[in-house]
């Protein structure tokens, strides 16, 4: 009994999954929020972007001590703006808070907001003295949440598992995937290499319907036989879907290392967790009859997702 309801929460994520996708898949929710200082220890601010709903019916400011707030109009005083700022709901609807401060003598600084790091220490000016560890720590929820809310980088994963079972070639396959889109999260996030978007994600897609296809069959094709050389060249396209997500929320400028490092971290923690998973649920299910057809029907499902993913995002190339 508890085997068939196992077997029945895999059907109902996998029905989850299609209801769930969209044609960015893996992107996180960002509200962006302008402050910019007009005069002396004044400053003008309001949201600027958000998804489709209006960050202001969901989120709310919490301003340093000595800042009064008048509308659209922050009074500071001779101190400027320097306490702690924080926004209240950040984590529900929204997955992180992009705060751009922009001072009188034309310097400006991003301050990322997440629910693991729902505040951030202001100076007064524009210099960054954010400590180290409060980046680290934000960064690296921000990867875990990015992996585990991201349904194409979650299904190929899972599509790579079913690939590779979980013998001694999943090692180094996972291993080879890991190296890759670090070294294009790396190249991606410095400006090294740049694509456009929607090219990017429609390659995404495409991995996940190739790998769903090679693990439906028991033929020795070059990704039976060298899986890790497969998930090395299909990570280094997901690497550059992580590197897309990372710009979006902005690198510190005094942490740049401290940020990409732990962002890479981050996804890494949330992958393996997702294996471990996967793992825990295959061996509930050892000896069920039904796991075979289980498993057929789960990359039925992931594959005609990504098939649907595909087709909206190469669309999405001529738009």
């Amino acid at each position: 009994m508890i085997r068939r309801l196992i077997a029945l929460c895999l059907a109902a994520c996998a029905g989850l999954a299609a209801f769930a996708g969209t044609a960015s898949a893996h992107e996180l929710s960002m509200a962006e929020m302008s402050v910019r200082e007009v005069t002396p220890g004044e400053f003008y601010w309001q949201w600027t972007a958000g998804d489709k709903a209006s960050p202001a019916a969901e989120l709310t400011p919490r301003w340093p001590e000595a800042c009064r707030e008048e509308g659209q109009l922050l009074r500071c005083g001779r101190d400027g703006l320097k306490g702690r700022l924080g926004v209240d709901g950040v984590g529900r609807r929204f997955s992180a808070v992009m705060a751009k401060v922009a001072w009188l003598d034309g310097q400006t600084r991003v301050y990322t907001l997440t629910s693991a790091r729902p505040e951030v220490r202001l100076h007064g000016g524009p210099e960054d003295t954010r400590d180290a560890a409060e980046v680290a720590s934000a960064y690296a929820a921000l990867g875990v949440e990015h992996i585990l809310t991201g349904w194409d980088h979650l299904l190929f994963v899972i599509a790579l598992l079913c690939l590779v079972g979980f013998g001694r070639p999943l090692i180094a396959t996972i291993t080879a995937f890991t190296a890759a889109h670090s070294i294009t999260l790396a190249l991606g996030a410095f400006g090294l290499l740049t694509l456009r978007p929607p090219p990017v994600e429609a390659t995404i897609a495409l991995s996940i319907v190739l790998v769903v296809r090679e693990a439906m069959h028991e033929r020795a094709t070059l990704a039976r036989r060298w899986p890790a050389l497969v998930a090395f060249g299909f990570g280094l396209l997901h690497g550059l879907g992580f590197a897309g997500a990372l710009k979006e929320f902005g690198l510190p400028q005094s942490h740049v290392a401290t940020a990409l490092l732990t962002f890479n971290l981050g996804v890494e923690a949330g992958q393996l967790l997702v294996v471990a998973l996967a793992w825990a649920i295959r061996r509930a299910l050892t000896g069920w009859r039904g796991a075979a057809r289980s498993r057929t029907a789960m990359l039925y499902a992931i594959g005609s997702l990504a098939a649907y993913w595909s087709l909206l995002r190469v669309f999405a190339i001529f738009r």
